[in-house]
């Protein structure tokens, strides 16, 4: 039987904010589900209540075979990136395709974002999954310190987003526990500060998990350790007005809404300025002046590390 990681199984490390019964029982759904289903292709991943055909989820399957050919899917891979980097999307989707049906993890990742981002390619967000399941389901070898460690990490990371709110159309259901899963094996196994950020936001709405603000808080401060600005912006409001029964700690709130606020970036990061505005505006001389103090400090340190 393949090893996956979605097994969940082997000993690491637990970083500071994991909830270690939850982890637990993450890797006993996991455990239990590969016992469920076939080894080979993403059934490792689902636990629906249709099972489609293996077919239908070998997302090299649905990907014609390119005409050109390659030395080795490093050489496709290579020739990819460069024709993406020229503007020709489609002949590097060609390439991609040709790497990714070698089993390279980063052709893999690029092929999925490409197609959940329409980047050169139809948006088909099944597509998108179904590559990055494929990452997920043969990086048995892939610990936090191997090469494609931020590959692996990201995988699982975009999983948890799809199973957050499912794939409409598709066999894709909505399953926010198992979210919880693939956010919390991202977090604690690769320390990833996106997954740490979205494990904390089902914390704090009690989504597929029951609210915990201080379990919220703690991987937001990992993540925000990390320069992730959303979590940065969310801590800072979190403690400056301690919210969820954590205790109020006004400056440092501050702090992290300012580090937020510097990194901000666009529309996009247009409610971490008004998070900011609204905070600022309403604390003291004192705890501004103590938040300005402390963002120095954090800023200063971060450059010389």
């Amino acid at each position: 039987m393949r090893t996956s990681r979605t097994d969940l199984c082997w000993p690491h490390p637990r970083p500071a904010g994991a909830d270690p019964s939850r982890l637990v029982a993450s890797r006993a759904r996991a455990r239990g589900l590969r016992a469920a289903v076939p080894a080979a292709g993403l059934l490792l991943l689902l636990a629906l209540p249709v099972t489609p055909p293996v077919e239908a989820l070998d997302a090299s399957a649905r990907a014609p075979v390119p005409e050109k050919s390659f030395r080795s899917a490093k050489d496709a891979l290579r020739t990819g990136m460069r024709e993406y980097n020229a503007g020709d999307k489609e002949g590097a989707a060609r390439a991609l395709e040709y790497a990714a049906g070698q089993g390279h993890a980063l052709a893999l990742w690029k092929l999925g974002r490409m197609y959940a981002d329409g980047d050169g390619v139809p948006h088909d967000d099944l597509k998108a999954f179904e590559y990055f399941s494929r990452i997920a389901d043969d990086s048995s070898d892939d610990g936090p310190d191997t090469p494609n460690s931020g590959v692996v990490a990201s995988a699982f990371t975009a999983l948890g987003s799809y199973f957050l709110d499912g794939i409409k159309g598709t066999y894709v259901r909505a399953n926010p526990e198992r979210a919880y899963d693939m956010f919390n094996y991202a977090a604690s196994y690769f320390g990833d500060p996106n997954a740490q950020y979205n494990l904390a936001r089902l914390y704090l709405d009690g989504t597929g998990v029951e609210a915990d603000a201080r379990q919220a808080a703690r991987w937001f401060n990992l993540a925000a350790e990390k320069g992730h600005h959303p979590a940065q912006a969310l801590l800072g409001d979190l403690l400056a007005n301690g919210l969820g029964g954590l205790p109020v700690q006004r400056a440092r709130g501050l702090m992290w809404l300012s580090l937020a606020r510097q990194g901000a970036e666009g529309r996009k990061d247009d409610w971490i300025v008004a998070l900011y505005e609204k905070n600022w505006a309403a604390a003291s001389d004192g705890d501004r002046a103590d938040a300005q103090a402390q963002a120095q400090a954090a800023s200063s340190g971060r450059r010389r590390r």
